[in-house]
């Protein structure tokens, strides 16, 4: 399905008018759910979620890790300066991770530490209802999507992510990419990228390349199941979730210490 810019701009102008409906209805109203096919192999879950270890994030090399193995699978182009910076896996500090909990009697281990962000592949996603294309969508096993070939670059999605875990790219990004791995698409100018929970390696019944790599630190696993690894160490650890009161019901987790900080 595709839309000229002229249809586009009537229908999002429509939406904000605020008279019951949005621009997705209008656009996708009789439309399927959107869904990459599954095969056989791959691992299935009713809701994917994953849980960070901060205790095990003790070296630059132990965050330095995970982030380049996603880069480099998932062809995340280095334009060597922050304005046009693309991210699927980044860090930051305690008070802009989670800007509510913040308070002068934190230990400045914690106020200091770098934590691990992406996607929070939430299970109720603002940046899926705001998509006039759908080129964002919510997969039945809780994963939140990114279609490049629908993508119009109107940013609607940006805008809606209270978690910042969203990538314009201002700039052609194939330039920029050191190493193309041809078993995953590169971008174009124009399209939004984020972390997509290694779909395209579930599908293939392996585990995201980020968890495997940090040695405990991420752990990944269904939510939905009482006898998964992300289920018992949340039944064991207190954790947060980033910005919870916005209602977006995050599918990630941090457990910030605890049990002698590991």
């Amino acid at each position: 399905m595709s839309i000229s810019r002229r249809d586009f701009l009537k229908i999002a102008g429509i939406s904000s008018l605020g008279i019951g409906f949005s621009a997705t209805d209008l656009l996708w109203k009789n439309a399927e759910a959107v869904e990459y096919m599954t095969s056989p192999k791959g691992l299935k879950a009713k809701r994917w979620a994953m849980v960070v270890d901060v205790r095990k994030f003790k070296t630059e090399g132990d965050y330095k890790r995970v982030i380049d193995i996603c880069n480099r699978i998932h062809n995340v182009p280095d334009f060597g300066n922050t304005k046009d910076e693309v991210k699927w896996i980044w860090t930051d500090t305690f008070e802009h991770v989670f800007p509510f909990q913040q308070n002068k009697y934190l230990p400045e281990t914690v106020q200091e530490k770098p934590f691990v962000l992406l996607c929070n592949h939430c299970d109720n996603p603002p940046c899926v209802r705001v998509c006039p294309t759908q080129a964002t969508f919510k997969m039945k096993d809780g994963i939140v999507a990114q279609d490049y070939h629908r993508c119009i670059g109107c940013r609607f999605c940006m805008a809606a992510c209270p978690f910042g875990a969203r990538s314009f790219n201002w700039r052609d990004p194939r330039p920029f990419i050191k190493h193309v791995n041809p078993d995953f698409p590169t971008r174009t100018k124009g399209v939004v990228e984020k972390c997509n929970f290694c779909v395209e390696r579930l599908e293939k019944g392996l585990r995201p390349a980020c968890v495997e790599v940090s040695n405990g630190g991420l752990i990944f696993g269904d939510l939905a199941d009482p006898g998964s690894e992300v289920r018992k160490i949340l039944s064991t650890h207190y954790s947060l979730r980033r910005k919870a009161e916005l209602g977006t019901r995050p599918s990630v987790f941090y457990i910030i210490g605890g049990d002698e900080d590991a």
